[in-house]
C-alpha cells in the first residue's frame, strides 16, 4: 500500500500522534559497545494557542505568533505505568519557513542529547524523509525519520562529538492499537464472519 508521506512538520506530528512501540539499537563508536532496548513513545499534537507552546516560545525569546503548533513527546519503558515520567518528556514547537513549509525550525524545551533548551533545523526531502539537525554546545545531532507504512516508521540518528561521530542509533517503531480500536477490530471481524456463515452455497 502506497504511503503518502507528511511534507510539513505539523503534518508529521499529526501522522505520528498516538502511542508507538520503539525498538532501538545504539552503537558507541568510541567503545565499540552496542546497546538495545524497547520503549514506548506517546505523542500528542498541540495547537498554536496551547499555553505550553507560548511558554516555550517566551523562554527562548521567540515571538509566539511565529509558531503554528507543536507536539509533546513522552518516553516510558512500560505501558503498564499509569503516569509516564515527566523527566522523559519534551515539548516541540514548530516554526516553519515562511516561503517553504517543507523546512523550518522547531524549539525544544529539552534536548535529547543535552537536557537544555535547543533550536533544531528540519527539512523534508521530496520522498518524505525528515532530517533534523540539532546543534548543542559540544555536540551535533542528526536524525532522519520516515514512514514505511502509516503505522510503521524508522528513525536513524547520529551524535557527533568534537572528535567525531560518537554514537549511532537505529529505531523501528510500530503504532500501538488502543483498547477501543482493538474492540472495534474484533467487532468487525465477528460481523464479517457471521455474514459469511449466512451465505448459502450455490
Amino acid at each position: 500500500m502506497e504511503v503518502k508521506p507528511p511534507m510539513t512538520m505539523m503534518d508529521f506530528f499529526r501522522k505520528s500522534e498516538g502511542v508507538w512501540y520503539s525498538k532501538r539499537t545504539v552503537h558507541h563508536f568510541d567503545t565499540s559497545v552496542e546497546q538495545s532496548g524497547d520503549s514506548n513513545i506517546i505523542i500528542q499534537v498541540l495547537e498554536k494557542d496551547d499555553p505550553r507552546i507560548i511558554e516555550v516560545c517566551k523562554a527562548q525569546n521567540v515571538d509566539p505568533e511565529l509558531a503554528v503548533g507543536g507536539a509533546t513527546f513522552l518516553w516510558q519503558d512500560n505501558l503498564d505505568e499509569l503516569n509516564p515520567n515527566s523527566n522523559w518528556a519534551a515539548i516541540l514547537v514548530d516554526i516553519p519557513d515562511k516561503e517553504d513549509k517543507t523546512r523550518g525550525r522547531f524549539l525544544r524545551n529539552k534536548g535529547y542529547v543535552e537536557g537544555i533548551p535547543v533550536v533544531c533545523q528540519y527539512s523534508f526531502s521530496p520522498d518524505g524523509v525528515l532530517t533534523i539537525v540539532t546543534e548543542y554546545e559540544r555536540n551535533q545531532g542528526i536524525e532522519r525519520c520516515w514512514f514505511v507504512t502509516d503505522d510503521f516508521r524508522v528513525r536513524v540518528s547520529t551524535v557527533k562529538m568534537m572528535n567525531g561521530v560518537n554514537l549511532m542509533t537505529y529505531c523501528s517503531e510500530r503504532r500501538c492499537v488502543s483498547e477501543e480500536q482493538l474492540k472495534a477490530m474484533v467487532s468487525r471481524y465477528i460481523s464479517s464472519t457471521s455474514q459469511l456463515s449466512t451465505v448459502k452455497p450455490d
